[in-house]
């Protein structure tokens, strides 16, 4: 599979590319700043990914697009993915994975109540953010599927990941390492039946 990541310089992203290009998909990485610590063969792409033009280069010929960006300045994340669907449909690309957060919508159900409480306070400007990121992903009219992960650690993959829609309602603790979060992503790249589903993602 031919795959861009939005965002993979860093953080999820980073462990996006690097699970990916394991796995032997062919991948572009698009950042502001870059990398020097890709892996072999994959291409990195350097600008604002809220361009136009700056995406559309860096999604054309893919097959699946991974949206994993921090907030940067106000409405950013919102920004970069309403980017990136609008480059996906000039060039025909199907398959979008955008990553949220837990406490997005409805997915605040299933955090414990003092995380609850923080969500809603320290982090209301974020989850606003996500919240129109999910929004522009819903609208896409694309085989779109979001994840909602928990409180990122640093840690290493354990591989015990919860992974639920909302309905489900399992219990679940919110915090998840990156890593985890990396190879979830990858896992469904081409699960159709994930299409159009937001997705809680805990230990």
């Amino acid at each position: 599979m031919r795959l861009t990541v939005v965002g993979g310089n860093r953080g999820t992203g980073a462990h996006v590319v690097r699970l990916a290009a394991r796995a032997g998909h062919e991948v572009t990485v698009l950042s502001r700043t870059g990398s020097e610590a890709l892996p072999d063969g994959v291409v990195d792409r350097r600008g604002d990914a809220t361009d136009p033009d700056t995406v559309r280069r860096a999604v054309a010929g893919a097959d699946a697009v991974v949206v994993t960006v921090g907030g940067g300045t106000a409405n950013n994340r919102a920004a970069v993915t309403e980017a990136a669907v609008d480059a996906m449909r000039q060039e025909g690309v199907r398959r979008l994975v955008v990553q949220s957060s837990l406490g997005v919508g409805d997915s605040m159900a299933l955090m414990p109540a003092p995380a609850r409480l923080f969500a809603r306070t320290v982090l209301r400007g974020a989850l606003a953010d996500h919240g129109d990121q999910e929004a522009a992903a819903r609208a896409s009219g694309l085989d779109w599927t979001v994840v909602r992960p928990g409180g990122l650690t640093d840690g290493p993959a354990t591989g015990n990941v919860v992974a639920q829609e909302t309905a489900e309602g399992r219990p679940m603790q919110a915090r998840i390492s990156r890593e985890d979060v990396a190879g979830y992503i990858v896992r469904i790249l081409d699960e159709p039946e994930t299409f159009g589903k937001a997705i809680a993602l805990g230990a």
